[in-house]
């Protein structure tokens, strides 16, 4: 079943206006360019910190020596950190937007997480980053959903 969406589009000639009511369908409409600016710099960060995180993985430690327990946590971060940055940017291109939001909201929670942990940690110098990040990507997400992410109806297909 496609889903459709209504648009009007006004046109006025001299001194008539006419209205024109166009069925689109829901994958046509264009995601707002602030949302995709939003997605493109929160995938392009997170692929960095995969990145890092492979590469140079004494930048998570500060300069500190690499144990074999910190490359397996640096491993999970790049398991996790690639494909959610891919997931993001793929679905912003197909235009899937119920699919983005999830995941927008999935990765604010893992920024929400990060930034509980830095805060009992008392590392206060990457909170305000995160937070912010966590925050843009949760407006975001409920701009796509059409409502509050908290309603059991933005997750339910309609």
């Amino acid at each position: 079943m496609s889903k459709t969406v209504m648009i009007q589009h006004t046109t006025q000639s001299d001194d008539s206006v006419q209205v024109d009511v166009l069925k689109m369908p829901q994958s046509v409409v264009r995601i707002p360019w602030w949302i995709s600016t939003v997605v493109i710099l929160g995938a392009v960060l997170t692929a960095t910190g995969a990145v890092i995180s492979k590469v140079d993985p004494t930048l998570l430690t500060n300069g500190g020596p690499i144990t074999d327990a910190a490359r397996v946590y640096a491993d999970y971060l790049f398991a996790r950190n690639l494909p959610l940055a891919v997931m993001l940017l793929l679905l912003l291109a197909t235009r899937a937007r119920r699919m983005l939001a999830g995941f927008m909201v999935l990765t604010a929670l893992i920024q929400m997480v990060d930034v509980i942990n830095d805060l009992i940690r008392g590392d206060f110098s990457l909170v305000p980053g995160l937070l912010l990040f966590a925050i843009v990507f949760l407006v975001a997400a409920w701009r796509l959903f059409g409502q509050a992410i908290w309603h059991v109806d933005a997750w339910r297909a309609r």
